[in-house]
């Protein structure tokens, strides 16, 4: 789920970069491997550990040069499929109808940027909509997606609600917080550590609910990394060293958030600084969480989530267990 839809860009290079393999050379004269990281959209602290890796060195270290670029009309899923990424981001939920589809693309998901879901549901506070059946007869901003109303009438249903009471209006919203402040709808699903916290920077008072605390199904990953299949076949060890240092970065962005921020900041100074530095502090705890090591993806939440999609039709087949991930490329 995007909370939102921006215009995104990017240099018709991306269609002309060499695929990994051909090489580079850094002041030492040793050759980079050239790898292609594509974004789901415009930076943001999702993807910090990225840029700080490429600012600390972290990459050319295990011998790569890497461009981190934005999409342009394709996704980042199709980019990668095709090979004009090696890597890029993605998210559980969007890539089920890829995995229930009769010749999915060739991408499988080989770490989780954050290990839990973050998204919920925000509202201004003191209206009755901090649980879901407040929301009945009130405003929603949808992108009218069945798996996200499926999930929403799931949690709703659980606390007594119905639906169908819900006001469903399109989601053309860019600024949520300012949205919620002058009564353009009523709730609107976010991602807390960016939409969440932008209301706190902007002093509007909100209640919010996580989707996940309410049925731990739906706890899937979002966002993801994603790889292309044949080169994973191909480049193994490449693939492990390109994880081994961007783990490396998101490790750095856990301890030192602030520093980790100027990266990003560095890398997009167009971005809020002061909602950089909130959002990049909040996610601090986040990118690892309670799991073992960062970026290890739970078969069981992984396998629950695509179960449930299959039972109740959300997709055109039932997903296979196990199917579209991996943790063969991650290093303790």
């Amino acid at each position: 789920m995007k909370t939102k839809r921006l215009a995104l860009f990017v240099l018709s290079s991306l269609f002309v970069l060499t695929a990994c393999g051909q090489s580079a050379s850094n002041p030492s004269g040793e050759a980079l491997e050239k790898i292609t990281f594509v974004l789901d959209w415009t930076p943001n602290t999702n993807h910090t550990g990225l840029y700080v890796a490429k600012e600390k060195g972290y990459f050319e270290e295990q011998g790569l040069e890497v461009e981190i670029v934005q999409p342009s009309e394709d996704s980042a899923s199709m980019l990668v499929a095709s090979g004009k990424a090696q890597f890029g981001i993605s998210a559980q939920d969007s890539l089920a109808a890829n995995y229930a589809s009769e010749k999915p693309l060739p991408i499988t998901s080989v770490a989780a940027v954050l290990q839990h879901n973050t998204s919920g549901m925000m509202s201004r506070k003191g209206e009755g909509l901090n649980r879901p059946k407040g929301l009945e007869d009130t405003t929603y901003a949808t992108w009218d997606s069945p798996v996200e109303q499926a999930m929403i009438e799931n949690v709703m249903t659980k606390d007594g609600g119905d639906f169908t009471k819900v006001k469903l209006i399109p989601n053309n919203i860019v600024d949520e917080p300012l949205a919620l402040k002058e009564k353009q709808a009523d709730s609107i699903w976010v991602f807390y550590g960016w939409g969440g916290v932008a209301a706190e920077q902007a002093e509007v008072p909100i209640d919010y609910f996580y989707f996940k605390d309410l049925n731990p199904t739906f706890d899937y990953y979002t966002p993801v990394i994603i790889a292309n299949d044949n080169f994973l076949a191909d480049n193994e060890e490449v693939a492990k060293k390109f994880l081994q240092a961007t783990k490396k970065g998101y490790e750095f962005a856990i301890t030192s958030p602030e520093e980790a921020a100027d990266a990003l900041l560095k890398a997009a100074p167009e971005l809020d600084k002061t909602l950089v530095y909130a959002s990049q502090n909040w996610l601090a705890d986040q990118y690892q969480a309670d799991a073992t090591q960062w970026g290890v993806i739970d078969p069981e939440r992984w396998n629950g989530f695509y179960s449930w999609l299959g039972e109740n039709q959300l997709v055109e087949k039932v997903i296979p267990e196990n199917t579209g991930f991996t943790n063969d490329y991650l290093t303790e």
